[in-house]
């Protein structure tokens, strides 16, 4: 049985640890699990960044409505097309397609661009579009796609209040949401950013433990890194008070803890090493991720000019670098840790929990 029986209090446990031997010990445990459920390939898919128009008003987020800094773009239907037959040309098995909240790309203009991809080429498709209604994700699921990403960022209703406000008169209910995508057929995935001011070590341990409860077909986490344009950067919203002991860093170490849990707790899920990670370790962040329970990568193929505009946070890891470029590094890195390059779409396995 791969799965590990592990209780929110040892999750917990394992989040404050400091003994670097213990750490190690964590390291080896999720490395082996992932060896064993997932295999040693790594799976690249593309991400194009479609747009960066948002409605929400998010306080982490770049994106958000209020930052009127930052310049906004749309790709066209010929764009994406484009982008889409290179990374066939890389060989990566999946293109991901994310946006901000926009509505602005139109539910059927979408669908026509799914249906075309999934005819003309063999990648799989996964979306991040937010909060959309349950007619678009069917619409989107009956055009072709495969999987669907909606990251809930924290499960402590307090503190998501706080970071991600309500859309006018429509409550937020990710798992809600995550539920519907189930139903449809997708792929289902979500994830946490990791210190965000406000959340404790048991609020992250009970996100571990929802990952497995919702049995995730992919699970993507990430430090919170700080955004000054955005009004938690700005220190102008309040979050949850807790004690300095309870406030989880937004450090590399503890990052890759808890991707190292969820490998542990979630065996068969698809669970990148972000950008984030190399954003904040840029020369071995994302190896790292890889030998401590990540099995994916994420090699950004939109095009530069748009990359710069898909601010999230600032400083990026590869923000100027060509989709080649990234494809070579991204090659020679894998290899290096003695793991290979997977082909295919590199959909969830299901093993048996016998």
């Amino acid at each position: 049985m791969l799965e590990q029986e592990m209780s929110v209090q040892e999750i917990e446990q394992w989040l404050r640890e400091r003994d670097e031997v213990k750490l190690t010990q964590l390291w080896d445990r999720a490395d082996s699990v992932r060896r064993q459920s997932v295999g040693n390939e790594v799976h690249l898919r593309g991400l194009l960044e479609i747009s960066n128009y948002c409605v929400r008003k998010c306080t982490y987020c770049g994106l958000n409505i209020g930052n009127r800094k930052l310049e906004r773009y749309r790709m066209t239907r010929e764009e994406i097309f484009e982008c889409a037959g290179r990374i066939v040309k890389f060989g990566y098995g999946t293109v991901v397609m994310q946006a901000g909240e926009d509505y602005g790309i139109k539910t059927d203009w979408l669908a026509e661009i799914i249906e075309q991809i999934k005819i003309e080429t063999p990648l799989a498709v996964t979306l991040s579009m937010g909060e959309r209604s349950f007619n678009d994700l069917k619409s989107w699921r009956q055009a072709g796609t495969d999987r669907y990403l909606l990251r809930l960022e924290t499960s402590d209703t307090a503190l998501y209040r706080c970071i991600h406000p309500d859309l006018g008169n429509q409550s937020s209910d990710r798992i809600k949401i995550l539920d519907q995508l189930k139903e449809l057929g997708y792929e289902t995935g979500s994830g946490v950013m990791i210190g965000i001011p406000g959340q404790t070590y048991q609020s992250l341990a009970r996100d571990i433990d929802l990952f497995r409860r919702l049995d995730l077909d992919m699970v993507g986490v990430g430090p919170y890194i700080e955004n000054p344009l955005t009004p938690l950067g700005k220190d102008c919203v309040t979050t949850p008070a807790i004690s300095s002991s309870d406030q989880v860093p937004c450090t590399e170490n503890l990052t890759y803890r808890v991707v190292a849990l969820t490998r542990i707790v979630c065996p068969e899920a698809n669970i990148p090493s972000t950008t984030a990670l190399a954003t904040i370790n840029r020369d071995s962040g994302r190896e790292l991720g890889l030998s401590r329970g990540a099995n994916v990568v994420m090699p950004n193929v939109t095009p530069v000019d748009y990359r710069r505009k898909y601010e999230i946070y600032p400083g990026k890891a590869c923000l100027n670098e060509t989709a080649e470029v990234c494809q070579d590094c991204l090659a020679a890195r894998i290899a290096s840790i003695g793991r290979s390059i997977a082909r295919g779409p590199g959909n969830r396995k299901h093993n048996s929990k016998t």
